[in-house]
């Protein structure tokens, strides 16, 4: 295959090195440095194998059997942090990350050889690769403590700081995690991330926690090469965006080996020794172009290109060690050539192996759920004695009825007191027990290293749990609001969602994210505090979304949830009605038709509800509603006048909204051949678009309406209740479908 301007340079650069007095091998490869000539030889190998890595993903582009041109040429230098850290730090890196990768694959004990074709497998979607299978191409593996990573930004930063705080965290608890006690978290980026908000939010909470005195042991490692594709990052601007209070900040030129180990041995030290964070600023090139479709001279000058060969990290290493008399540069050309050729017949092999073939082998990791195993979980209690603890002597079923925030503040009770690696945090859920007083009391009885608040941040919130849940706890992070989901909506849509998807299940990060949500609360609050749009959750493939409205449900629900994330890995977004909290009644004030009593879990009784069973209520045979939320209750008593004018009427609670219940929804439909859906969610993308299209694809074939809320934002006051789905609109629209 023709070569690359980077290729030729290199080999008749090395042709020109002059060879130095030959050191020991086990002494340092030059005067100043703590790298021997040993390291220095071996970290060699892996940044020329990184290097072949690139040259062959363009020529299997070439070839169309390659599907991934971003390399790491330029970047060679992180085998010299993979060098200087443990392979049992937990690692989530850099898509430039390749001689990392192999670096630590070796000193994990593989052979060379595998960590290549690891690579090489991922380059050319093979169902054989050994992390995402064929998904994508990505650093990852389960043996290496590297966790994968598919964004091209920094999305992944809050989760790194949330493996960070993990560790820490379960020492506090008295828990073993996936990682040693005294790990640090190593996380890679590039210069042109550090300006993203995410890259932001890790940055700030590092520095927030450790303002605070809470112990942190990450190492931020920046990679900058001065652009992000060909937007130029400004002379001095990484340095100065990572100076942050409590995060030290160490520098290198990330194109020495020599002096990128030392700097990355000191940032190491410095965070497992202090439990503190720091920043590791390496100065690097790009070699090759963003991409093997990117055309850079058309955004840099010839002169700029040459520069960036004449730093060339490999370059650079070749001369450590022709000067230290340690290689002679016709070694060095046989060895880039031999190994070359080795790396393209592997390439070449790859090829042949086999591709995902089909549309369920592809989602095959995306929500695994053995329903037995998780009915068998969710009923599980504490002992007696613990759970009389939990309590205070004050056991909740033999209590009057509850409100739906009552039955979660009790289920979360028994929740935590049988699941010790379970973790509730989120703004104010600590000693003010949420803004509704959800989580009241849970700190006072579970101690503040699991029952704690956290900054006003939701992508940092989020970000704690998804570390959290892969380092293998329980986490239970509360969104404040259904509006402030949105602000942070990639961290379950892109990290999240997408682990267990590209990682086989081999990592998983279990959460149940309790959102408080949906309209309703008298006109109070604006449209931040009502808000009900949902649509951006329901298309995420594999999350489970729960919507009890009443308080057994909730209960019930909840430990289903929370049972699902532990066995399976499940990612639970639960959403729960706001103005349902505290409501007591039904239909007539003071019939506390709206409490419950508590039903502790239990083997021996119904305290789970298995994902996408609905709930069905009454069995009239004219018409079917069907809704969820706050709409069971408007549609409950818009069903009693309805009857009570001779219209016997079922409302279907649909208590899941992904996946949908639609067995228990066809079942309900067919039983009257009428169906109103009553949506408190807007018309446009809304629940009710679903329910539709999957009564039509399972072949319903008698009558639909639905009615819903506005497409419109949530007003103050009474001005509300114009866009607002009401109990009214619900009796209308069933008396013109059944008329």
């Amino acid at each position: 295959m023709a070569r690359d301007t980077v290729e030729t340079h290199f080999t008749e650069a090395v042709a020109t090195l002059k060879a130095g007095a030959r050191r020991d091998p086990a002494q340092p490869v030059r005067d100043g440095t703590t790298l021997t000539g040993q390291r220095c030889r071996e970290l060699f190998d892996r940044q020329l194998g990184s290097r072949l890595l690139d040259v062959a993903a363009r020529w299997l582009r070439a070839q169309n059997e390659g599907f991934y041109t971003i390399g790491s040429a330029g970047h060679e230098g992180n085998a010299a942090v993979a060098a200087a850290v443990r392979t049992t730090d937990p690692a989530l890196l850099h898509y430039r990350s390749g001689a990392f990768y192999l670096t630590r694959s070796v000193m994990a004990g593989r052979l060379p050889e595998q960590g290549l074709r690891d690579v090489l497998l991922g380059l050319t979607a093979s169902a054989e690769e050994p992390i995402a299978g064929g998904r994508h191409k990505v650093f990852g593996h389960p043996d290496l403590a590297v966790i994968p990573q598919t964004s091209t930004i920094a999305s992944h930063l809050p989760r790194s700081v949330g493996v960070a705080l993990a560790i820490e965290r379960a020492k506090a608890i008295g828990l073993e995690t996936a990682w040693p006690a005294d790990a640090i978290t190593i996380c890679s980026f590039g210069d042109a991330s550090t300006n993203h908000a995410s890259a932001l939010s890790g940055f700030n909470t590092a520095a927030y926690a450790t303002y605070q005195g809470q112990p942190l042991p990450i190492l931020f490692v920046c990679e900058d090469n001065g652009l992000g594709i060909s937007v130029r990052t400004p002379r001095g601007w990484v340095e100065t965006a990572a100076r942050r209070p409590g995060i030290e900040y160490f520098q290198a030129d990330g194109c020495d080996l020599a002096e990128t180990y030392d700097a990355a041995v000191r940032a190491a030290d410095h965070v497992r020794s202090t439990r503190s964070p720091a920043f590791l600023h390496l100065s690097t090139v790009r070699l090759m172009g963003h991409a093997g479709s990117d055309v850079e001279s058309s955004y840099r000058t010839q002169r700029e290109i040459r520069a960036d060969h004449e730093r060339d990290p490999l370059l650079r290493t070749a001369a450590l060690l022709v000067e230290a008399g340690l290689a002679t540069p016709e070694e060095l050309i046989k060895r880039y050539e031999s190994e070359r050729e080795h790396v393209l017949r592997t390439a070449l092999e790859t090829t042949r192996t086999a591709k995902l073939t089909s549309a369920r082998q592809i989602v095959e990791p995306l929500a695994p759920r053995r329903s037995e195993l998780i009915a068998k979980i969710s009923p599980v209690a504490a002992e007696p004695s613990v759970r009389e603890k939990a309590f205070a002597g004050q056991l909740p079923e033999k209590d009057k009825p509850l409100t739906l925030s009552q039955a979660i503040n009790r289920t979360l009770t028994d929740a935590l007191a049988v699941y010790p690696e379970m973790m509730v945090f989120g703004e104010d859920v600590a000693k003010k027990g949420g803004v509704y007083g959800v989580t009241r009391g849970l700190q006072k009885r579970f101690g503040a290293a699991r029952v704690f608040d956290t900054l006003l941040d939701e992508q940092a919130i989020l970000g704690l749990a998804l570390g959290s849940g892969v380092s293998k706890l329980l986490p239970v992070p509360e969104i404040q609001y259904l509006a402030y989901l949105h602000n942070a909506l990639d961290q379950i849509r892109g990290e999240a969602a997408t682990l267990s998807f590209f990682s086989r299940g081999a990592y998983r990060n279990p959460m149940v994210v309790r959102v408080a949500g949906y309209a309703y609360q008298k006109g109070f609050g604006g449209h931040f505090h009502n808000d009900n749009s949902i649509a951006a959750l329901r298309d995420i493939p594999g999350v489970v979304i729960a919507s009890p409205s009443r308080p057994d449900d909730a209960s019930a629900m909840l430990r289903t949830c929370l049972a699902a994330a532990r066995t399976e890995g499940s990612v639970c977004v639960f959403l729960e009605p706001i103005a349902l909290y505290n409501t007591r009644d039904l239909f007539d004030e003071g019939d506390n038709g709206w409490l419950a009593p508590y039903a502790p879990p239990s083997r021996w009784a119904e305290t789970h509800v298995p994902i996408g069973r609905a709930r069905g209520y009454g069995d009239g045979r004219d018409l079917t509603i069907v809704t969820y939320g706050n709409g069971v209750r408007m549609s409950l008593r818009a069903a009693v006048r309805l009857t009570q004018d001779g219209v016997s009427c079922r409302v279907l609670d649909l208590r899941w909204l992904a996946p949908l219940p639609v067995e228990d929804l066809m079942r309900a439909a067919e039983l009257t051949g009428k169906v109103l859906i009553a949506d408190e969610c807007r018309r446009t993308g809304g629940v009710s678009e679903g329910i539709v299209t999957e009564m039509l694809d399972a072949g319903f074939t008698g009558q639909i309406a639905r009615v819903t809320s506005a497409d419109s934002f949530i007003p103050l006051g009474e001005a509300a209740n114009h866009v607002l789905l009401s109990e009214v609109e619900i009796e209308q629209a069933a008396r013109k479908l059944l008329s």
